[in-house]
């Protein structure tokens, strides 16, 4: 059946099928990507963000990922062994620890796994006219920041449950 003669709905529902499935290659390719470097993939995700944030401090990055700040530490303890990010001291408030990337690092070791991905994405992109390309990015965008308030709600959802949880466990 053509597109052309698909209802509204069903090209809805089509579309959010396909994401579903796109999102799951997205997480095992990253899940190979960190396999071959030989870590967990909530590192390799936490080195991107601080590949692209550039020095953050681990409460932000904690923020940035929904993860406790007790498990920032261990990526972050990781991502040290492993060379691609290191502590330094907040010159204006001693106290403060910022994580740096270490941009050699990751360019000389991560970088290079995503190239052919990068290739063949701008291949893709190629088939599209700047009008099209301009509406698939609002729309990636627009996913983006769903996404991103809905991991937002499941955290808070999370917090509570835990806290009530943890309150219901101390009164018994």
């Amino acid at each position: 059946m053509s597109s052309d003669v698909r209802s509204k709905a069903e090209l809805i529902a089509l579309l959010l099928e396909e994401m579903r499935e796109t999102t799951t290659v997205t997480i095992l390719f990253h899940q190979a990507v960190a396999d071959r470097l030989g870590m967990n993939v909530t590192d390799h995700k936490c080195a991107g963000i601080l590949a692209r944030s550039g020095p953050i401090t681990a409460g932000e990055l904690a923020r940035r990922t929904g993860l406790t700040t007790g498990a920032i530490t261990g990526v972050i303890d990781r991502l040290e062994k492993a060379g691609f990010a290191h502590r330094v001291r907040d010159p204006s408030d001693r106290r403060r620890v910022i994580i740096e990337p270490d941009a050699k690092a990751i360019e000389a070791r991560i970088t290079p796994l995503f190239e052919s991905m990068g290739r063949t994405a701008a291949h893709l992109c190629e088939r599209y006219s700047r009008q099209e390309l301009a509406v698939i990015l609002d729309f990636a965008i627009r996913s983006r920041i769903l996404g991103e308030e809905e991991a937002r709600k499941l955290q808070q959802a999370n917090t509570s449950t835990k806290e009530r949880t943890q309150k219901r466990n101390e009164e018994s």
